[in-house]
């Protein structure tokens, strides 16, 4: 027979105050509410539900936004370095292609999740935030694009939306095997913006009376841009992809036994810190566990990242934006909603559980000299398995990453590492765990959703 372990009455008194001591701290966030979210009109955001899975949008018209970030596969792709243009198949399923169609390289960071971006907060997107929310720019963004970008997008989200559709590796296609690929590797954003458009105007393509509902600025075809699209496609993800009503948040929002009493004291040891006082919540802060800032963790690199060192490889990270040698190896601190739904993790998604990155967390500079490759999720191919971990099989490099690292080693115990991880579990909204009907069976252009 199974023992059971009695919690005494003191014991339990002392974890139920647990949370009131770390609520009176002011270091846990107020509840989200609806003010802290942007709302879209209904007919914009079923627009942007048909664009986000239309591969029409893509130079070979084989891949579509949701290749990368799928409602199967809880708005990511569940490998670690997606597989783009001229790949095959969904999710951990996607192999890199054949023959001449096949892709010439993994797309060099993690396909990160795109929970609750339509929160005011969120003002600075993709792992280095080189797309950011910027007044002074015409389009109200800070881009690589500049004073190029339209002005008529209506959040950052739709800025960012602008951008995987010029990358020759996520959609636009390599080369010269289109028009839009020809645009996209002449650095023609602006092209491949208006080659866009314009198959949007083709009646043919089913979309026109689609914008004409949506948009009271688009009287005919022709005035259709993709800057209209991308603030569709923002307004689908804002919408449908918003995640506030976890075990967490009903917690916040009054209800004491939202929690387990473990996921309690994993919440008191997440805001209040270990025995040196440094917290989880000290980067992980705010109503959605980020604090939106740059921060170098070593986390290990797969893949030729960006290029920054000599041999094509390495990864910089925020360094990119900002030009600043102090921002080598830092990334955008990503919010932990959902968390336990969207391995790998990491801008390079080294690490496919949860506990292994939590792990690494505790002690970086270990984690990352004692990295066990086989965590990686990535669909094999000779020559590019061969690339992948050029960086980590490099000593020198492993610890110039290493040394860069912002985290002292945390104290905590394995058993408080098991609670943190029961309250990252309470950060799952359940409605978020069944996403079948964010996916449409058909897309107006006709082209293959599944295929």
């Amino acid at each position: 027979m199974k023992k059971t372990t009695l919690i005494s009455s003191t014991t339990l008194i002392a974890l139920l105050n647990i949370s009131g001591a770390a609520l009176a701290s002011g270091q846990i966030p107020d509840a989200v509410t609806d003010a802290d979210f942007r709302n879209h009109r209904d007919g914009i955001v079923e627009l942007g539900k048909n664009l986000m899975f239309d591969k029409i949008l893509s130079g070979n018209r084989n891949t579509s936004c949701a290749t990368c970030h799928h409602s199967l596969a809880d708005t990511g792709d569940g490998l670690s370095l997606p597989v783009g243009e001229g790949g095959m198949g969904l999710g951990v399923t996607r192999n890199t292609g054949i023959g001449e169609d096949a892709i010439h390289e993994r797309v060099p960071r993690n396909a990160p999740p795109v929970f609750n971006l339509s929160a005011h907060e969120f003002t600075a997107l993709f792992h280095d935030g080189r797309v950011s929310a910027n007044d002074e720019f015409p389009s109200g963004c800070e881009t690589p694009a500049g004073i190029e970008l339209p002005d008529n997008l209506e959040n950052v989200l739709a800025c960012q939306a602008m951008f995987p559709v010029t990358s020759p590796t996520e959609m636009a296609g390599q080369d010269d095997e289109n028009e839009i690929s020809m645009a996209a590797a002449a650095g023609d954003l602006v092209l491949v913006w208006e080659l866009l458009a314009e198959r949007l105007q083709d009646p043919a393509n089913g979309y026109v009376d689609l914008f004409i509902k949506a948009f009271k600025d688009i009287k005919r075809e022709s005035d259709i841009t993709f800057a209209h699209a991308a603030n569709a496609i923002a307004a689908f993800e804002g919408t449908n992809w918003r995640a506030d009503n976890s075990p967490f948040d009903q917690y916040l929002r009054g209800d004491s036994n939202a929690m387990s009493m473990n996921a309690v004291v994993g919440m008191d040891l997440f805001y209040q810190g270990d025995s040196n006082g440094q917290a989880c919540a000290d980067c992980h802060s705010g109503k959605f566990q980020t604090d939106h800032s740059f921060h170098a963790i070593a986390m290990p690199q797969i893949g030729a990242g960006r290029g920054d060192d000599k041999d094509g490889h390495g990864d910089y990270g925020r360094e990119q934006v900002t030009k600043e040698q102090s921002d080598r190896y830092k990334f955008r601190t990503p919010s932990l909603r959902n968390i336990a739904l969207t391995a790998p993790y990491g801008h390079t998604g080294p690490y496919n559980t949860l506990r292994a990155v939590v792990e690494h967390h505790r002690d970086t500079m270990n984690a990352i000299k004692d990295y066990d490759q086989n965590q990686a999720v990535l669909p094999s191919r000779d020559d590019l398995d061969a690339m992948d971990f050029i960086v980590m099989d490099d000593n020198k490099r492993v610890k110039n990453i290493a040394d860069a690292s912002e985290l002292l080693p945390f104290t905590y115990s394995d058993t408080d590492i098991d609670r943190i991880i029961d309250f990252l579990n309470a950060l799952t909204d359940p409605g978020s765990i069944d996403l079948r009907s964010d996916t449409p069976m058909t897309v107006p252009s006709g082209i293959p959703v599944a295929e």
